[in-house]
């Protein structure tokens, strides 16, 4: 069962972390430019939002189905499946509270006047910050869940 298990947690993280991850990082350079044209087209900042939220409530089956390796495992207690817990939290959080309520609010002014779209430039800026260090704690949950201490795999 823990194969199972654990076969469903890594194909969840590839189909659902993956894309989120990727169209939150496009999002940013897409915003700037529309942000700042004379007639934006938000058609593309339209789909990598919707890509983000879907994908988002998707992810949600990563750590679902982790735990339930990490209990099946008997590993719930290890430090460097607590620290991934803590990341996964923390990315998550990240892309909850910052990440798609930017996305939400580029999407909402692209369609004003010059001056509004003009305004929302600088968090169309930090927003790229924001989704680098979405995708870093991913990049390091992955790492640990690779690199595992006391791993069986002999690496």
């Amino acid at each position: 069962m823990n194969k199972f298990l654990l076969s469903v947690h890594v194909l969840a993280a590839i189909i659902f972390i993956g894309p989120v991850t990727v169209a939150a990082s496009m999002f940013p350079p897409v915003a700037r430019r529309e942000l700042a044209a004379d007639r934006p087209e938000t058609a593309v900042l339209r789909v990598l939002h919707r890509i983000s939220n879907v994908y988002a409530v998707g992810g949600i089956a990563v750590p679902v189905f982790g735990l339930a390796v990490g209990a099946g495992l008997g590993v719930l207690g290890e430090v460097w499946l607590i620290v991934s817990m803590g990341l996964t939290a923390l990315a998550a959080g990240v892309l909850l509270l910052a990440v798609l309520p930017t996305q939400a609010e580029v999407l909402a002014v692209a369609g004003q006047d010059g001056e509004a779209r003009a305004a929302l430039l600088p968090r169309a800026r930090k927003l790229s910050m924001t989704t680098g260090i979405f995708g870093l704690l991913w990049a390091t949950v992955t790492v640990l869940m690779i690199i595992r201490p006391g791993s069986t795999t002999g690496v």
